[in-house]
């Protein structure tokens, strides 16, 4: 069989692994604080003793595009956007430390700060827990302040600080839990930042371009077909030959 068909077939599987992760940043174009993934495909020959006159297709995801959202006026006092540079430290489902810049915060049943995917926002020891409040505050270094139930509007109590940091780009990576963690060889956790700076009653948009992510899917597509097309001649000049050799 020719080896073409393989070729072509490894193609077409690329295709389709990298259309999935831009269907995954298409799909994410309105999640708060999502930040897009990089695809690219690049060859890889094929190892062993032959000439090296072939090479198959390999797609990765070489990085996370950080590049800030624009910032959405929401006018809740929970809601926080991290302006410039910045992620907000939150416990993973496995409980250890991660990152994001999902500032849709809540409170639970418990009084439990959590992001709006449920995951414990951490204070300067451990998931922040706020009392029951008349009004409640987050300030730009991520201070939260309350007004006690009853109490006078000057009473003014400060229960934790919102963990702020911001390490090196280059020290971070997406997870496959879609939050950004530090890279295994990089000691942690990262320290808290005391210049990152919140955004009171605002939220961050997602960094996806909608329009770019359809026009790669639909290139991705077109490319697909194309390989599709050279898995069937490789079939057919198979097929061919094996007539030719039962003639003969």
């Amino acid at each position: 069989m020719d080896k073409a068909l393989y070729i072509a077939m490894s193609g077409a599987k690329q295709n389709m692994l990298s259309q999935r992760g831009h269907a995954n940043n298409l799909a994410n174009a309105n999640t708060t604080g999502f930040k897009s993934d990089f695809m690219q495909a690049r060859s890889m020959p094929v190892f062993g003793e032959h000439y090296p006159s072939r090479a198959y297709a390999m797609t990765e995801r070489p990085a996370t595009d950080f590049e800030m959202g624009s910032l959405m006026q929401t006018g809740r006092d929970l809601d926080v956007a991290v302006a410039g540079n910045g992620w907000i430290a939150v416990q993973a489902p496995d409980g250890g430390e991660a990152y994001t810049r999902e500032g849709e915060l809540l409170l639970d049943v418990n009084g439990v700060l959590r992001t709006g995917s449920g995951l414990p926002v951490l204070g300067n020891g451990g998931p922040i827990a706020v009392p029951p409040a008349a009004k409640l505050n987050i300030g730009v270094d991520g201070t939260i302040s309350i007004v006690p139930l009853g109490g006078n509007p000057d009473e003014i109590q400060e229960v934790d600080r919102i963990r702020l940091v911001n390490p090196p780009a280059e020290d971070l990576e997406k997870g496959v839990d879609g939050l950004i963690h530090l890279k295994p060889d990089v000691p942690g956790p990262a320290l808290p930042d005391g210049l990152v700076r919140l955004e009171s009653g605002y939220l961050e948009s997602s960094n996806v371009n909608a329009v770019e992510e359809m026009t790669e899917i639909l290139s991705l597509s077109r490319q697909f077909e194309l390989q599709v097309k050279v898995m069937r001649a490789a079939d057919d000049n198979s097929e061919a030959a094996a007539r030719l050799l039962q003639i003969s």
